[in-house]
């Protein structure tokens, strides 16, 4: 939600038609997997989401500053956007995903 309330009005409007189809979708996914959690029959995966949680959520949470303070200076301070990149990748790199 951090990473959707910087687009300002736009948040109110658009946040709870992805917040819906987000749960539409897990829903759908649980519905038809037979589970009650998501990841119910990949332990593995389980484990390692539960291991990079520690490390990307403050990632992330730093991404959105840095994000926030790049609009605000007009998009003009290189040393905020090489900040910005490099959080992208280090996210990336943390979850093993380009993407």
């Amino acid at each position: 939600m951090k990473y959707s309330k910087l687009a300002g009005d736009l948040h109110e409007e658009f946040f709870p038609v992805i917040r819906g189809e987000f749960d539409l979708t897990r829903n759908l996914i649980l519905e038809y997997s037979d589970h009650e959690a998501l990841l119910e029959g990949d332990i593995t995966l389980q484990r390692a989401i539960m291991l990079r949680n520690p490390y990307v959520d403050p990632m992330s949470l730093m991404q959105v500053d840095l994000l926030s303070r790049w609009r605000a200076s007009n998009r003009e301070d290189e040393g905020l956007f090489t900040a910005l990149l490099a959080s992208v990748n280090g996210i990336a790199q943390a979850l093993q995903n380009t993407g």
